[in-house]
């Protein structure tokens, strides 16, 4: 029933390599439990009630994402948005957490809208083929550096922007521990690789005082929604600022999925011939869906994450590895106390592995061709260095349209990355 209904045999793959990946796709973002309610709750939501509304919005998106697109990737609240929420339109620009929800759940809205009459789908075709393969190396520098940066290995500096951390940390013991396990495993090529480098590295991270076991058990209820549930403020929907935010929320979660999923797939060797990502419009189908009902809950947008590369390279390749991904989440309800407890220096070793993974499509770049090398660099090291997949997307972009337009080659350049340049222009005048 289940290669009827994901396509095991088709992927060629096992049901035992695809709910490990989905496990260890799970392990590796499980942190969005603990770290959504913690930012989305300086605005004055509930904090408890969040915690619900973060898994089961997770689990209502990374489901669609697996029995609808049946592509091996999760979704949930996206890092970035969520801080975007809180701290610029609540904190800064004065708006309620309500006026917020609603600018996620009109644009979950818009994002179905897109999706159905197709304009999303032909952004992510548009991409060039050398820009795909710039994307999933970008990610992978990217999904490293959140990794070092969850270990404490790579930390902020006013003067520097960066520096190397403690070393002599626990939290830093902890990291380079999992990144040996790991390593050695991958080298001895044992299957589930990352996730037991995830487990090995908690159980030290236990042993060092890093995180401790939970005081209140390890099973409890989940939290009612009912403080954050549907509290939308309608009354400024047609306003400036309204216009500001949510073309704000648009633009990132719109180019960040895009990112995701161009990148991870290409990982996967799962591209069509022609470049393009199977299923892409029920991909992202998912991510729309999953907004508006995560906003009809009370939480920031959701979008699809790109740690879903770690299940990709555990050797997920079908919808069971987000089904199994989704099955974590519904466990994680009622186990919140343990899932929480895995600190992100277990799961960086499994960021910075994966980061490498991510660099292979890189060679598939000719260098030596300056119209297609040059974007692509800007696409794979403006992603890190902006924190953001979203800009890495625009930076490349813009470059490419630029040196193909003045060197004669404006032909090689469609006609929505003509259009799609215009607005990235216009984006930085406005800004």
């Amino acid at each position: 029933m289940l290669d009827k209904l994901f396509g095991i045999k088709q992927h060629k793959t096992t049901v035992r390599t695809e709910v490990l990946a989905g496990i260890t796709t799970f392990m590796t973002m499980a942190y969005i439990l603990a770290v959504n309610p913690d930012i989305l709750s300086a605005t004055g939501m509930n904090k408890e009630a969040l915690f619900t509304a973060t898994a089961i919005s997770a689990i209502i998106g990374t489901l669609i994402m697996a029995f609808v697109a049946k592509l091996p990737f999760a979704l949930a609240p996206g890092m970035g948005l969520n801080a975007f929420f809180a701290f610029t339109v609540v904190l800064s620009m004065n708006y309620s957490w309500q006026f917020a929800l609603t600018a996620v759940f009109i644009e979950g809205i818009i994002f179905i809208l897109l999706t159905v009459f197709n304009i999303r789908e032909l952004i992510v075709n548009a991409i060039p083929i050398n820009l795909k393969h710039a994307v999933s190396a970008g990610i992978g520098l990217f999904i490293a550096f959140i990794g070092l940066q969850n270990a404490g290995i790579i930390v902020n500096n006013d003067a520097v922007l960066v520096e190397l951390g403690n070393m002599g940390s626990h939290t830093a013991w902890v990291a380079f521990f999992g990144i040996v396990v790991t390593g050695i495993l991958l080298v001895l090529n044992v299957k589930g690789s990352l996730l037991i480098g995830i487990l090995s590295s908690t159980i030290l991270a236990l042993i060092l005082g890093v995180t401790k076991l939970p005081d209140g058990g390890l099973v409890s209820l989940p939290p009612s929604v009912e403080p954050i549930f549907w509290k939308f403020d309608f009354s400024q929907v047609f306003t400036l600022d309204m216009l500001i935010v949510l073309f704000t929320f648009l633009f990132v979660d719109m180019f960040d999925t895009v990112g995701t999923l161009v990148g991870v797939t290409d990982k996967a060797g799962m591209l069509t011939k022609d470049g393009k990502v199977p299923r892409v419009k029920q991909a992202l189908f998912a991510d729309a869906i999953g907004t508006t009902f995560g906003a009809m809950l009370g939480t920031s947008t959701v979008t699809t994450y790109v740690e879903s590369a770690a299940g990709v390279a555990e050797g997920g390749r079908s919808g069971l590895t987000s089904f199994s991904t989704a099955v974590m989440f519904l466990i994680a309800l009622f186990f919140a106390p343990l899932f929480i407890m895995i600190p992100g220096a277990a799961t960086a070793p499994a960021l910075i592995m994966v980061g490498l993974f991510m660099l292979s499509p890189i060679t598939k770049i000719d260098l030596n061709n300056y119209t297609e090398s040059i974007p692509a660099f800007f696409t794979i090291i403006m992603m890190p260095l902006t924190y953001s997949i979203a800009e890495g997307i625009v930076f490349g972009m813009l470059a490419y349209v630029i040196l193909k337009v003045f060197t004669g080659k404006f032909k090689d350049v469609s006609l929505i990355m003509y259009i799609l340049a215009v607005l990235f222009i216009l984006k930085f005048i406005i800004k």
